[in-house]
């Protein structure tokens, strides 16, 4: 679907300041959204499945080897793991689950486990299932298809003009090459970045319009948590209405892909949930995040229903995801919902909590430098 506005105009949009202003912008993306979705959502939640001691540069994240700061560690989960996670996040309303691992690509053992893992989703859950597990080939793409993965998150993470001051150990050519690699195997796309990395407005346009090109079937957008000893660390969070601002811009720019507001949206927005969901979203990642806590489900589910928006399941949500494209794939029944009896809080749903699910270690040495950017 084209994009509703230019990239000039995109620009005039991203100088606003007048809060009425920017509510008008809102409710111009919020005619958007209903047009082409109605009152659906798409509701997801994730588990972090490996945690920490990455050897990339990458400078907002705190796994980074880079990062002077205290870190999150675990191996690699068990499959039997990930699916007691993926079973909280179905009582708790999300149509979605994905899978997370840091680092470039997995080992042969640890994708493995991330085959069974989706597998079990599959087979025990009436959920939908993603990925986001680095680089990968068409050859793994396919075997994650097979699993019964249905779409892949791998981000640009910002505009390629800005992207060298991001990462030097992960290429943009390569992010490039993975999604290709998905689109290829036939499984869906999920492709967003992160906003307030140092990017100018200028730059932020670019990389909504580079999403355009990549057209991918779904947009998170992460607002930054400064954390100390990352290379972004000193940056103050976003305000809220700037937030909403760059959603609603980026709905235009996009208009027909699934928007979903990630990490650091508790940060960043405080009490503006509901406008940014009027920005443009069709849902957010529900629970926690790879290494901070979130919102509470039904705060989220809430917020999304008084706007006059469906969180219940539907066909094209995980209503009945099996067989989906894999014909005869996982015969018999599709397995019941909880949804008629939704848990409501994470002591009841134990939603993944890095505060007390993840082992802190304190890095013995001082990490190295951040490489310079070329």
């Amino acid at each position: 679907m084209a994009s509703l506005i230019t990239a000039e105009e995109a620009l005039a949009y991203g100088a606003l300041t007048e809060h009425e202003e920017i509510e008008a912008l809102v409710e111009r993306a919020w005619e958007v959204r209903r047009e082409n979705f109605g009152d659906s959502t798409d509701m997801c939640s994730l588990v972090n499945a490996k945690s920490g001691g990455c050897a990339e540069d990458c400078g907002f994240c705190a796994q980074s080897r880079y990062a002077d700061a205290d870190t999150v560690m675990h191996a690699m989960m068990e499959p039997e793991q990930i699916l007691e996670h993926a079973k909280a996040a179905e009582a708790a309303g999300a149509h979605r689950f994905c899978m997370v691992t840091q680092g470039q690509g997995l080992s042969k053992r640890d994708f493995a486990k991330i085959l069974e893992g989706a597998e079990l989703v599959a087979e025990k859950t009436n959920l939908k299932r993603c990925a986001s597990i680095g680089h990968m080939s068409v050859e793994r793409a396919k075997s994650l298809k097979d699993a019964g993965i249905q779409r892949v998150h791998h981000n640009v993470e910002s505009a390629r003009s800005y992207y060298p001051e991001v990462s030097s150990t992960v290429r943009y050519e390569g992010r490039l090459r993975t999604i290709q690699a998905v689109k290829e195997a036939g499984l869906e796309t999920c492709v967003g970045g992160i906003l307030n990395l140092g990017e100018t407005r200028e730059q932020r346009v670019e990389m909504a319009f580079e999403l355009t090109e990549i057209n991918p079937t779904s947009v998170p957008i992460n607002l930054l948590i400064p954390k100390d000893g990352t290379k972004f660390g000193d940056r103050e969070v976003m305000d809220p209405w700037e937030v909403v601002q760059w959603i609603a811009i980026f709905r235009l720019v996009i208009p027909g892909a699934l928007f979903r507001l990630c990490g650091g949206r508790v940060e960043n927005l405080g009490s503006m949930h509901k406008l940014a969901v009027k920005a443009g979203l069709n849902g957010v990642m529900m629970g926690n995040f790879l290494t901070t806590l979130g919102a509470e489900p039904a705060e989220d589910r809430e917020m999304f229903e008084e706007l006059g928006l469906n969180v219940a399941r539907q066909p094209d949500n995980g209503a009945n995801p099996r067989p989906d494209n894999r014909s005869g794939w996982l015969e018999g029944e599709t397995p019941g919902t909880p949804m008629d009896a939704l848990i409501d809080h994470q002591d009841e749903a134990p939603m993944w909590d890095p505060s007390t699910q993840l082992r802190v270690v304190k890095k013995g040495t001082k990490a190295p430098s951040y490489p310079t950017a070329a």
